[in-house]
């Protein structure tokens, strides 16, 4: 198993925390940012993390915000990732075992690095059960075909705090 791992500014030492009880299990992992305690644009970053799980490189992702609600948020809008904000251990085994979730999102303002640690120690030993479960995840999946937006690639610039979208865009930009 290899997680791709990534927070904001706000999850930086939690992620810390967790990429040293990642390698004290010798569970291979990438830090895909941030870097610093410069505040950062947390919608970036989970769009990276998912991406590289949807790539197959990496097998699931854990994603740190203050909450880690605004990461749940932004990576259920990419499709093929279930994310779960979980903030006890509990919630984050079943999120495994009956959704599958491929995403863990974690709020280093909610839980202190040893709670942190068991949700994530839960979370990667849990596998999913499947069977009755299966059912319900595949209902995810066509509500979320159901709703998709053909993709178009729009970057966002590092100096972007506006995208603007294509409608938005001018003549001379095309």
């Amino acid at each position: 198993m290899k997680i791709a791992i990534g927070s904001d500014h706000a999850g930086l030492a939690l992620k810390e925390a967790l990429k040293a009880y990642l390698d004290s299990r010798m569970i291979p992992y990438e830090d895909l940012g941030t870097h610093t305690q410069d505040s950062c644009d947390y919608p970036r970053i989970a769009e990276i993390v998912c991406k590289a799980i949807l790539s197959s490189e990496f097998d699931r992702g854990i994603l740190i915000c203050g909450t880690g609600i605004g990461m749940s948020m932004a990576a259920n809008k990419i499709p093929n990732i279930r994310a779960a904000a979980c903030s006890e251990p509990y919630s984050a085994i079943l999120s495994k075992r009956h959704n599958n979730s491929n995403v863990l999102c974690l709020g280093a303002r909610v839980v202190a690095s040893g709670l942190a640690t068991l949700i994530t120690e839960g979370w990667l030993n849990a596998s999913y059960e499947g069977e009755r479960h299966q059912r319900r995840v595949d209902m995810l999946t066509r509500i979320e075909q159901r709703y998709a937006i053909p993709a178009v690639s729009h970057p966002i610039k590092e100096d972007d705090t506006n995208p603007i979208l294509p409608s938005e865009t001018s003549a001379s930009e095309n």
